[in-house]
């Protein structure tokens, strides 16, 4: 827990000595449903380490990568591009690599408020290619503020194919999972809160595999144009193919 500590005694030091940001991204694993304004541009970078207690063996820790562009078509939708997702996996059977692993974009559409309207939404759709891969991810996205509270819901179904080549697939898995996120504003800069995940494979389509679920805190902070936010999940099941532990950490910069 200690760098879960530090992490939360920065964001938290940024809070108390930087101006206030206009952008609001308070959850790593669950996305909002408020989308940019047309025409604004941010940068956004992701890091993911997901930990894994190998019995009798060394540990698993591998770590994902993601560079994204995002752009405000209108007020309502959202286009990102992912430029390149890559991952450094220091169990990696041809030695410690990183490499990349795919390329891609993300549509959001916001359907209602989450402030002005009972309850906000928005729809979600995301394409990502990679050198033998495909994946297709939806999500339908929820959320609620109560004033400086703020509660959000993912439901998302997930696709992907696989094999020696693109377009020649010899594997397909599919997933359904949710997320849900609470956050409190302390300030304009500083929000703290929690995120829960829930994740079922399917493997062939097939019949599902143990469900998997993760839960643990969260921590942003908005400083002028940019933004960190950063979770930290602990799988609360018992399935031993999963990671024991997920910490994500987003940075942005609104242009």
């Amino acid at each position: 827990m200690t760098p879960i500590r530090l992490l939360t005694i920065v964001t938290a030091a940024f809070a108390l000595t930087l101006p206030a940001s206009a952008i609001e991204r308070r959850f790593a694993f669950t996305y909002e449903t408020t989308t940019q304004a047309k025409g604004a541009i941010e940068l956004e970078n992701w890091v993911t380490w997901r930990h894994r207690d190998v019995e009798g063996g060394k540990d698993s820790d591998v770590f994902r990568f993601r560079h994204e562009i995002e752009y405000g078509l209108t007020d309502r939708l959202q286009l990102g591009l992912y430029l390149f997702d890559w991952q450094y996996d220091d169990q990696d059977s041809e030695g410690h690599e990183a490499r990349w692993q795919a390329s891609g974009i993300e549509l959001i559409y916001s359907l209602t408020n989450p402030t002005t309207d009972f309850l906000g939404s928005a729809i979600y759709g995301e394409v990502l290619v990679g050198e033998d891969s495909l994946k297709l991810e939806g999500k339908l996205l929820l959320q609620k503020n109560f004033g400086p509270l703020r509660v959000a819901y993912n439901a998302i179904i997930e696709g992907e194919w696989e094999g020696g080549k693109f377009g020649d697939f010899e594997e397909r898995t599919g997933e359904i999972a949710q997320t849900l996120g609470v956050s409190y504003d302390f300030n304009k800069r500083f929000s703290v809160g929690a995120e829960l995940l829930h994740e079922i494979e399917l493997p062939e389509w097939e019949e599902a595999e143990d469900s998997v679920v993760y839960a643990g805190p969260n921590a942003s902070v908005r400083f002028g144009r940019a933004f960190a936010t950063v979770t930290a999940l602990f799988q609360v099941t018992d399935n031993q193919g999963e990671p024991d532990s997920q910490v994500r950490l987003l940075t942005g910069f609104d242009f």
